[in-house]
């Protein structure tokens, strides 16, 4: 992944293992969508709200390319491949310690209200989402 608008590193939880100590493949989720909950809250946008909605995922992906154990380190870098009107889609990639892709994939939220329809990203949603990214990745007419 080129350039990144956030990183987060961690360690794999032996909770997140199976009885062989290796990593339960849909735990991989469960660190990206830490990094993505960190990422929105760094931009001030709202992560979830019992009165105000949040952003369910409609479609996720991911190809797993190297294993993980418990206690090996992690590092989840996130990109914004495109902002709909309603939409966002997220690009994420895994590195293990040596840097190596461990998984990589995609995963797309909606914006949803306090009942749990969709939404438009509000003005002031999309600018701050769109900091820091490439002008390739915003969606050029808004649309979904």
């Amino acid at each position: 992944m080129e350039n990144p608008i956030h990183r987060q590193a961690g360690v794999i939880a032996f909770a997140d293992t199976d009885a062989s100590g290796w990593m339960h493949f849909p735990n991989v989720f469960k660190y990206v969508e830490a990094a993505e909950h960190a990422c929105l809250r760094s931009r001030g946008v709202l992560v979830f709200d019992r009165a105000e909605g949040g952003w369910p995922r409609v479609k996720v992906g991911c190809e797993y390319k190297r294993p993980f154990l418990a206690g090996d380190p992690y590092e989840v870098l996130l990109e914004i491949s495109n902002i709909g009107a309603s939409s966002i889609t997220w690009e994420f990639q895994v590195l293990n310690a040596a840097g190596e892709t461990a998984a990589f994939g995609s995963m797309t939220n909606v914006r949803v209200n306090h009942v749990g329809r969709p939404v438009l990203i509000t003005g002031e949603e999309r600018s701050r989402l769109e900091r820091g990214i490439h002008s390739a990745a915003r969606s050029a007419d808004g649309a979904e």
